[in-house]
């Protein structure tokens, strides 16, 4: 019912999964923790394997005992498809004799690819071949997989939904940050470019996350830095067009500021009254002749 991607960049260690299926919201057959290793399971899915695999891992076991001590214990383990990667970058891959047709898997170093109904016995392949050959972070690499099987038929019945989800290689002391990436398309009829959308999306919110973190840290030319690329990346995006004029103006580039809370102020109203408040409530530090003069900025 499914293909998906396990995997570990050796270079970070950054830990992945990534899945694409014609089910409501698949990617809950995703799993994966900081530090420990990633899951996928499909097919006829159980979705114990998830946090039971990761359980395993946690406690030292290796990824082929893991998998292998919950086949056993599985009586439906012949409908099942599972595939783990570890810390390490070791990998368990279970494909039972019964999944639907075509169904199968390849595993290598630090990856496995595995898919079940799809179209025809190439996609798997296909999957590891795009993963090795693919530039850019863990992310761009299992998102290219899950295309890679896209163009060799995929599911037998069409698309629906995908997920990618990657962690970070060791857990850190704030566990709300070992979390990378985690992006979820529930139902789309095309959910993998809807994907790669959210994928560059986010990397456009990252930049206006770091550029919070370089001005509170007095980093404000860098900071405006930042917010310029994101602008760059999404020039119609009120969120980017809005923060990024604020900085502008801040900086004494007026002219450059109003151009871009333009942008803002045409998708509502609400982004005016927005500057108003901030003003108000004493969360900006600008001129009021600046403030006076971004307000009457026309949409």
């Amino acid at each position: 019912m499914t293909y998906s991607i396990v995997a570990r960049d050796p270079g970070t260690g950054e830990l992945g999964v990534a899945a694409q299926s014609h089910w409501f919201a698949a990617g809950t057959l995703c799993w994966a923790e900081a530090g420990v290793g990633a899951v996928a399971t499909q097919a006829w899915a159980l979705m114990s394997y998830g946090p039971l695999g990761l359980e395993r891992l946690r406690a030292g076991v290796n990824p082929a005992d893991a998998l292998s001590g919950l086949v056993a214990a599985d009586e439906g383990a012949e409908h099942r498809q599972v595939a783990i990667v570890d810390r390490s970058g070791a990998v368990a891959v279970h494909t039972g004799g019964r999944c639907i047709p075509e169904a199968g898997h390849r595993a290598g170093e630090g990856v496995s690819c595995q898919a079940n109904m799809v179209a025809r016995p190439t996609v798997w392949d296909a999957m590891h071949e795009a993963y090795l050959r693919a530039g850019g972070d863990l992310v761009d690499r299992l998102l290219a997989a899950l295309e890679a099987a896209e163009r060799e038929g995929g599911d037998l019945r069409g698309r629906q939904a995908a997920r990618i989800l990657v962690v970070r290689g060791e857990r850190s002391d704030g566990p709300w940050t070992d979390v990378l990436v985690d992006l979820r398309v529930d139902d789309h009829p095309a959910p993998l470019v809807e994907l790669r959308r959210l994928l560059e999306l986010k990397r456009v919110y990252d930049r206006l996350e770091a550029a919070e973190e370089l001005e509170l840290a007095g980093r404000g030319d860098a900071a405006l830095r930042e917010r310029l690329a994101a602008l760059d990346a999404a020039p119609e995006n009120p969120e980017v067009a809005f923060w990024t004029a604020i900085s502008l103006a801040a900086a004494g580039r007026l002219d450059e500021a109003r151009g871009a809370i333009r942008v803002a102020f045409r998708a509502g109203e609400g982004w005016r009254e927005l500057l108003r408040r901030m003003v108000r409530e004493g969360h900006l530090e600008l001129a009021a002749e600046a403030v006076d003069a971004l307000l009457r900025t026309p949409d």
